[in-house]
Formats: structure tokens, C-alpha cells, sequence
């Protein structure tokens, strides 16, 4: 029966008491996934559930194979995630159920991936064989398959159903437009540097940049250019001192764009390179601790976090950005693999390897507000990653 209300609009009146009784008998309240992510278990192949507003783990997610150099992105829904492992495999984890949804062994070796804007296809970028293969998100039903003769690396989302990539052993960066994913289109970019080893993609995902290990200085690409080149920046950053040797190689999706400078690891260098995202030319350096790995803005931008390369990644270090200046050294475990802010900031997830512990650390007051017991925790990833361009 129907009838209208004093608004005018129809009501189903058969439906209302059966979405009632729906609600009332409920054996599980409702889950949200905006405050769900996970943490890589390096060393079994398995992956901790949890809840960052409540900060503890829910449970976790067995059977992922090798997790020693694993990554995550998730769908738009924040319902599932879709873990890259070292062997190839690429996983979907249903974050709410905690159990996998499908998995395929898609390459011999495998370090990250991406997922493009609008959520449907996924990406695994590879060393072995080279090259990268596209999937159905809901499937994993392989839709596209684009060979480098290359491994590799920096592989990240534009907008569109566009990916972005760099290819290690070719000194090129590609763009592999995916708007038919039965016919791709891949424009490369060669000669931009020797060995270009990661990559990222500003937020407004017009800037794709290289980090390059053969030289001092990095590959820079508009991607909005009608024909995309690429350009040298911060060429020499080091030019005149003695190389120092390098103990771990930075990640690139953790350089930080804070405002309109980007604050950026020097390879090998106990150093921070501030950058003007107008001019992309250094405006400054800070020093730190030791050779930075992850440099992370707070979302806020008003804090960049810093953890380093081996002796001293048992440190964790914060700068203020407008004095930019270290105001905070914490030592929050042995062996800090990675750190993950909350989508506002108010606190960061740290993995501490050797102490198996994930410790959560308040923003403003430094003080620890939950210590977490993982096995061999690395990688962390939240469900807010899923709204945010090149994570």
C-alpha cells in the first residue's frame, strides 16, 4: 500500500515494517570501513586487521604468501584491499569479513601496485619478468598485459584511467592510458636519467616525479601537457661532496607535499631537500638524524615525519614545517619500517619490526596512545588511502 505524505512524497508502507524488523534483529551491529586498514605481517605471509579509532586489531588474514616487500590500495568503498607480495601474488582482502576474496600468482616477482581513480582496474607493476598487468578490481581477471623489458618501479594512478610508471633498467617513464583496456596506450619517455628507482604523484595529480639513482637529481613530468616530457630538477643536489653509501633505498610515495613545498629524502645524505612546487627548484635543506627512507607530511601539512635507514632506524623524527626545524626525536622501537597518519593526523601508526610492536603516537603531544603486539610489522595502510590520488 502507498500513499503520500504531507510533502507529497510516496511511501511504501508494506516496506516499513520489515525494514524495521531488518534492524531490530540485526546479530551484528553495522561496520563502517573509514576507520579499518591493515598491517603487513613481513615474515607469515599475513596480514592485521584494524580499527584506528579504537586502535586495536580486530583479527587477521592469513595465506598471502611473501609479504617481505608488500604493498596495499583499496577500493573506493574502503571494503576491500588488494595486497601486492614479492612473489607475484596479488590478493583481495575483504576487510570487514577478514578473509580473501580471490588471489592470482600474476608474476615472478612483484613490488607495489596502484588502483586507478575510478576503482576498477588494478595494477601490479613487476620486476620479474618486467613490465606491468592490469586487472579487473571486482575479478582480478587479467585485462591488460604491458611489457617493458624492464623492471619496474614508482608505479601510480592519474586521473582518468591513466597509470604512470618508471622503468629501472630503460632510464624512461611511461603513461599507459587505460580508457579501453583491451587497446592501452603507452607513451614513452625516454632518456629522463639514469635508473630511475620510485616514483610519486603530487596531490592534484598533475606532477609525476622521479627519483633517480645513477645521478643526483630527479625526472619531472606535467602530465597535463598536451605531449608529456619529461625534465631534469634538482639537478647536483650533492655535487662537490663525497657520495655516501647507501643503506636503504627512500620510498618516494612518502614524500611529503606539504603547501606548496614538497619535502623530499637526498639519496644517501643525512639530509631533507625542501622544494617549491611552483619552480620545483630547492629552497632549502634540513638536517637530520640519519639517511631518510619515509618522509611524511601530516595531513594537515603543518608536520613532516621521518624515519631512516640503518644505524639509526630505531629513530623517528618530526619537523615543523613553517620554521623547518626538528622539533621532536622519539624512539619509538627497534628496526621502524613505516609510519601511517590517521585520515586527520591526530595521531601515527609506526611499525617497529624488531620489537613486534605497532605503536600509536598522538601528533601534538608525542605521548604513545596504544602499543599494538604484530608479528614483524612493515607496511601500514588505512582505508583513506582509497580517496586520496597516487596512494
Amino acid at each position: 500500500m502507498k500513499r503520500r505524505d504531507a510533502l507529497g512524497a510516496l511511501t511504501v508502507l508494506g516496506a516499513l515494517p520489515a525494514l524495521a524488523a531488518l534492524g531490530g534483529c540485526a546479530s551484528t551491529p553495522a561496520v563502517g570501513t573509514g576507520d579499518l586498514g591493515l598491517v603487513i605481517q613481513r615474515a607469515r605471509g599475513a596480514v592485521s586487521i584494524v580499527d584506528t579509532t579504537q586502535r586495536r586489531a580486530l583479527g587477521e588474514v592469513a595465506g598471502l604468501g611473501d609479504l617481505s616487500h608488500a604493498a596495499a590500495v583499496f577500493g573506493r568503498d574502503g571494503l576491500h584491499a588488494y595486497v601486492f607480495g614479492r612473489d607475484g601474488g596479488l590478493t583481495q582482502v575483504n576487510l570487514v569479513e577478514r578473509r580473501i576474496v580471490a588471489r592470482v600468482m600474476q608474476a615472478g616477482n612483484s613490488i607495489g601496485g596502484a588502483i586507478s581513480a575510478d576503482g576498477t582496474l588494478v595494477a601490479a607493476q613487476n620486476y620479474t619478468p618486467g613490465g606491468v598487468k592490469v586487472f579487473d578490481a571486482r575479478t582480478l581477471a587479467l585485462v591488460a598485459d604491458l611489457p617493458a623489458a624492464s623492471r619496474v618501479v614508482g608505479l601510480v594512478d592519474l586521473p582518468g584511467r591513466r597509470f604512470a610508471y618508471s622503468l629501472f633498467d630503460r632510464d624512461a617513464i611511461c603513461i599507459a592510458d587505460l580508457s579501453d583496456p583491451g587497446r592501452p596506450q603507452v607513451t614513452t619517455l625516454e632518456g629522463i636519467g639514469r635508473q630511475p628507482y620510485d616514483g610519486l604523484v603530487t596531490p592534484d595529480g598533475r606532477h609525476y616525479i622521479a627519483g633517480l639513482f645513477g645521478e643526483d637529481g630527479l625526472a619531472l613530468v606535467d602530465t597535463w601537457a598536451e605531449r608529456p616530457q619529461a625534465r631534469r630538477i634538482l639537478a647536483g643536489y650533492g655535487r662537490g661532496e663525497a657520495p655516501l653509501p647507501v643503506y636503504k633505498m627512500p620510498h618516494l610515495r612518502g614524500w611529503a607535499v606539504a603547501g606548496r613545498h614538497a619535502y623530499l629524502p637526498a639519496i644517501g645524505r643525512h639530509e631533507v631537500l625542501v622544494v617549491d612546487t611552483a619552480s620545483w627548484e630547492e629552497v632549502g635543506r634540513i638536517a637530520v638524524a640519519g639517511q631518510p627512507v619515509f618522509v611524511i607530511a601530516r595531513p594537515d601539512g603543518r608536520q613532516v615525519w621521518v624515519n631512516f635507514a640503518v644505524p639509526d632506524y630505531n629513530r623517528v623524527q618530526v619537523i615543523d614545517t613553517p620554521s623547518r626545524q626538528v622539533v621532536q626525536t622519539l624512539s619509538p622501537g627497534k628496526a621502524v619500517l613505516h609510519m601511517e597518519f590517521t585520515p586527520r593526523g591526530e595521531a601515527v601508526w609506526i611499525s617497529a619490526r624488531d620489537d613486534n610492536r605497532v605503536r600509536v603516537v598522538d601528533t601534538q603531544r608525542f605521548a604513545t596512545l596504544a602499543d599494538l603486539p604484530v608479528d614483524a610489522p612493515s607496511g601500514i595502510f588505512f582505508t583513506s588511502r582509497a580517496h586520496r590520488t597516487g596512494f
